[in-house]
C-alpha cells in the first residue's frame, strides 16, 4: 500500500460524524416532532456541513431510516439464546427497554412518521420495515433449524411489537415483564 492510499478505520472521522449527526435527528425530533426540522439544523447541530449529509444519505427521508434502523439494531440486535422462547422473550424485553427509554418514543414516533410523508417517505419506512423483518426471519429461521415451531415474522410484529408500540406511542401503560411475558406466551 502506498502513502496515498486510505485505510478506512472503524472509529475515525466518519463515525464520529454520523454518530453527531444521528444524535442531531434524535434529539431534533424529541424536541420538535418529525417534519419541524430541516438537513441545515441537523447539520449545524451536529457540526457538519449539509452537503455531507446529503452526500452520505441523499435525503432526509433516507437520514430518518436510517437513524430508526441503526437504533433499533443497536439497542435491540436479535438474540440467539439457543431457543425460540428464549430469544422472543429477550428479544421483546430490549426492545421494551429501547422504545421507553429516554429517546424511544421519538425514534418510534419517527418511524411512524416516515410511513406517511409522501413517496420518499414511504420507501424509507418500507426499507426499515423490510430489513428489520430480515432479521426477525433470521432468528426464526435458526429456531426452525433447532426444529422448533417458529411463527411467521408477521405473527412477531402483530403480536409482539405492535402491541408494545400502541401503548408507548398512546401512553397506556408500562411495558412491565409479565405484560411481555404474557406476549410471548399468546404468540407462541
Amino acid at each position: 500500500m502506498n502513502e496515498r492510499q486510505r485505510v478506512r478505520r472503524p472509529g475515525g472521522r466518519a463515525a464520529r460524524v454520523g454518530a453527531a449527526v444521528h444524535q442531531a435527528v434524535t434529539d431534533l425530533i424529541g424536541e420538535r416532532g418529525y417534519g419541524n426540522f430541516t438537513v441545515g439544523e441537523i447539520a449545524a447541530r451536529a457540526g457538519v456541513a449539509d452537503s455531507s449529509i446529503y452526500r452520505r444519505w441523499g435525503n432526509l427521508e433516507t437520514l430518518l431510516s436510517d437513524v430508526a434502523l441503526t437504533r433499533l439494531n443497536a439497542v435491540s440486535p436479535m438474540p440467539d439464546t439457543g431457543s425460540l422462547d428464549g430469544d422472543l422473550r429477550t428479544y421483546a424485553a430490549q426492545v421494551a427497554r429501547e422504545i421507553t427509554g429516554p429517546d424511544g418514543p421519538a425514534v418510534l414516533h419517527l418511524a411512524v412518521a416516515l410511513s406517511s410523508n409522501g413517496e420518499q417517505g414511504l420507501q424509507a419506512s418500507e426499507n426499515l420495515r423490510a430489513e428489520r423483518t430480515r432479521q426477525l426471519q433470521s432468528m426464526l429461521d435458526r429456531a426452525r433449524d433447532r426444529g422448533e415451531h417458529a411463527p411467521d415474522a408477521f405473527d412477531v410484529l402483530d403480536h409482539i411489537l405492535a402491541p408494545m408500540y400502541i401503548r408507548v406511542l398512546f401512553g397506556m401503560g408500562p411495558l412491565t415483564t409479565d405484560y411481555i411475558d404474557r406476549l410471548v406466551d399468546r404468540l407462541l
